[in-house]
């Protein structure tokens, strides 16, 4: 189980990232849509990517997988947040919500 939640989160979570570190006009929309620099966005971008690595590389060490879904768990959960204090309506926050819902599982499921 946590291989497959590892690969199917990097599967979401690496296209996302590396569109934020290179800026592509739909994130740079979305980080002027929240209030960010495309800068600051770069660099959340660049937390996801990197948590990506984590993921994987936790297949064979499991305390950085354990580490890495954690903290895309607190990334996702803070852009959760970010979207309900930008007046986005909840749904908006969903897809968000449930990547930190499954980033806790993988870790849950790795301690085990």
């Amino acid at each position: 189980m946590t291989t497959v939640l590892a690969i199917a989160l990097s599967l979401v979570f690496l296209p996302l990232g590396l569109a934020k570190i290179a800026a592509a006009p739909v994130m740079r929309q979305a980080a002027a849509h929240l209030g960010m620099s495309t800068g600051l966005y770069r660099v959340v971008g660049a937390m996801e990517v990197t948590g990506v690595a984590g993921l994987l590389m936790g297949l064979t060490w499991t305390p950085l997988g354990v580490a890495a879904a954690t903290g895309l768990a607190l990334l996702m959960a803070a852009a959760a947040v970010v979207h309900l204090r930008h007046g986005d309506p909840p749904v908006r926050a969903v897809p968000a919500a449930v990547l930190a819902l499954l980033a806790v599982t993988h870790a849950a499921a790795a301690i085990g």
